[in-house]
């Protein structure tokens, strides 16, 4: 039986590739027309769908019946894209609803972004089959880093409509690292910077005796060579529109006529000191313009400084300084400019320790030659790769809303993926059959402040006291960074659970921010999860106390001792009030000195009633746990699996 293969995927904004493994080598599979780049064009002509190289020159002719960049369309919806459409030769569907998937207008069809991406993994597939004359079903395609749950979900189904089985999703900055990894065999640092066509990915890595371990990972959704072209139409179709008089930002063809030559102006002056933007236009009229290279660094300076700081915050995560940073790999189109290579010598301080970053792979293909090799691993491996462990990380803490509104972190950011973790709550009201589970995805201390991934009721508790239900809820997240979310009711047996499905109203800009804005409001944030959370403690102990007032214990106190539970009552009142935790923590306390007595005086009516025959449980439930009664939800350790190997 012949062997089946897996190849690797780079599924990219601008181009594709596919890959496998040569011997030893990783190698890029060539399409039909000899490329080795598939362009992540799709065009629609009177033979049927055309992908790549064809479909680009349809593009030109024809900018309504191509469709291009569908990556950045994926797992997105309309408000997120909104201002790109400006760019974009193609329509969206009119009747989109808030949150509802992207619908793309192009060829007569109305087609998904995962369809639309189908057909350049189709055509990938089918390289490949026709250089291996076999079929080709499996595969590892790769994602950017901060690709979200969404975003994951939509790629997983591109390659489930073009026929293949997605095994594994990989992180694009891994994959470099992990094709790097072949010649750089020996321990150190290592700082993947990928500047793509549509998004920018910084991972920091550890390698130690052929372990990969991803330790931080930051970077931007939203930005890439795109980003730098759009900022030239932009100038071009300014310069048109004056010096010419004509406004062609509506006119599809136009635009792609200019995009064309902004982009082989861009190529030319990563090698050259100037470049001559020349385009003819419908109707004859033709743009020229003289841009030196200095010119140009000047224009995109901003785009490329905005690099700059999920490279800090990245090192930051890793609790390392850039100088010890052994080597940086450069990945993506967009880093063959000089002024991207100055910036990263320049966070990373290369050149005074007499460093270079690592370009000796193609930076076009570095990302799917990593595929490759991980595709190896997971068909069995050879000798170059059976040592090979990669160890992934969740760029995002994932959490629960607790009472108050607070976020209880049930596994943190830049934890080893797959992972499971565990963590114990219980009710926060006396008879509570429902509890509603609202799953957050951010670094802020409060749940308004963060993502939500998803809601679901664990119905059908047995009514108990407060605090006696024990909640079980369970994170797992899978080897591609998907999460799945379990909850059960350790008495009762009840359970529930969710795989948290995509949700495409996701600004990218607030997966970037999530972070950032965590850092810059952490001392509001902390201040304000520790009011509540003295709060939560002030009214739960006060509960416990009133209820504890129709105890048989409460007749045996004395009057000065009962005066002294109502005044520090009282005192616990007032302090809830205020915004002041610290007044709530020494007020509680205080209440806690008073009812010691109380407390010991119930502790012995149940150790009574239990000799009687009475149940511990049963005399529990009739004092209410008493004034000291648990908080409303109690963490428990944190369970993470790593994997083992990536052959699991």
């Amino acid at each position: 039986m012949a062997e089946e293969r897996v190849v690797g995927i780079d599924l990219g904004t601008t181009n594709s590739l596919v890959a496998y493994m040569q011997g030893e080598t990783p190698t890029v599979i060539p399409g039909e027309d000899g490329d080795r780049l598939v362009p992540s064009v799709v065009a629609w002509t009177d033979d049927g769908a055309a992908v790549g190289n064809a479909a680009r020159a349809t593009l030109l002719e024809d900018a309504a019946s191509a469709v291009y960049s569908a990556k950045r369309l994926m797992g997105r919806d309309f408000a997120d894209v909104k201002d790109e459409l400006k760019l974009f030769p193609f329509k969206l569907a009119e009747d989109l609803k808030p949150g509802e998937v992207l619908r793309v207008s192009v060829g007569g069809l109305m087609l998904t972004p995962p369809e639309i991406s189908a057909y350049v993994l189709m055509q990938l597939k089918k390289n490949a089959e026709r250089f291996f004359g076999a079929p080709v079903k499996k595969a590892v395609i790769t994602v950017p880093a901060y690709f979200n749950d969404a975003q994951r979900q939509a790629t997983k189904d591109a390659g489930r409509i073009a026929g293949l089985e997605v095994l594994r999703l990989v992180n694009e900055p891994t994959a470099a690292a992990l094709a790097y990894g072949l010649q750089k065999n020996k321990d150190g640092l290592i700082a993947v910077y990928d500047f793509g066509g549509g998004t920018f990915d910084i991972s920091i890595l550890k390698l130690h005796e052929g372990i990969f371990e991803v330790i931080a990972t930051g970077g931007d959704t939203h930005l890439g060579g795109d980003d730098i072209d759009n900022l030239l139409i932009a100038i071009a179709l300014d310069d048109i529109a004056g010096d010419l008089g004509e406004d062609v930002r509506g006119n599809g063809e136009a635009v792609q006529a200019i995009r064309k030559a902004v982009i082989e102006a861009k190529i030319w002056l990563s090698a050259n000191e100037a470049a001559r933007l020349d385009v003819t236009l419908p109707g004859g009229k033709r743009y020229t313009r003289e841009i030196s290279r200095a010119q140009f660094e000047g224009l995109i300076a901003g785009v490329i400084a905005r690099t700059a700081a999920p490279c800090k915050q990245a090192l930051k995560d890793a609790g390392i300084e850039a100088a010890t940073v052994d080597e940086v790999v450069l990945v993506g189109g967009s880093t063959r400019i000089p002024a991207v290579r100055r910036l990263v010598d320049d966070v990373f301080g290369l050149s005074a320790r007499g460093k270079k970053p690592h370009t000796e792979l193609n930076p076009d293909e570095v990302v799917a030659l990593g595929a490759a090799v991980q595709a190896q691993i997971l068909a069995g491996g050879s000798k170059v790769t059976e040592d090979l462990l990669l160890l992934d990380v969740t760029p995002l803490s994932l959490g629960i809303e607790a009472l108050g509104g607070v976020v209880a972190k049930i596994i943190q950011r830049n934890s080893t993926i797959p992972a499971s973790a565990t963590e114990h709550f219980t009710t926060g009201v006396d008879g509570q059959t429902n509890v509603a589970i609202h799953v957050v995805q951010g670094e802020r201390e409060l749940a308004k402040d963060c993502r939500s991934l998803a809601r679901f009721d664990l119905k059908g508790i047995p009514p108990m006291v407060a605090g006696l239900p024990r909640i079980e809820v369970k994170f797992l997240i899978d080897a591609n960074g998907i999460l799945h979310v379990s909850a059960r009711e350790q008495r009762s047996g009840k359970e529930a659970e969710v795989e948290v499905k995509p949700t495409y109203g996701l600004t990218d800009e607030q997966v970037e921010e999530m972070i950032l804005s965590s850092f810059d409001n952490a001392e509001e944030d902390i201040h304000a999860r520790q009011v509540i959370e003295a709060k939560n403690e002030a009214e739960t102990i006060l509960a416990a106390v009133e209820k504890g007032k129709k105890h048989e214990a409460w007749q045996k106190l004395s009057s000065e001792e009962t005066a002294q539970i109502k005044a520090a009552e009282d005192e616990v009142k007032s302090s809830v009030k205020g915004k002041d935790y610290k007044a709530i923590r020494a007020a509680i306390e205080k209440l806690d000195k008073s009812t010691r007595r109380f407390a010991e005086l119930m502790m012995d009516s149940a150790v009574t009633g239990a000799l009687g025959g009475k149940t511990m449980q049963a005399a529990g439930e009739s004092i209410g746990e008493g004034p000291s009664a648990p908080h409303p939800f109690a963490k428990a350790d944190i369970e993470e699996t790593p994997g083992k190997s990536t052959e699991d």
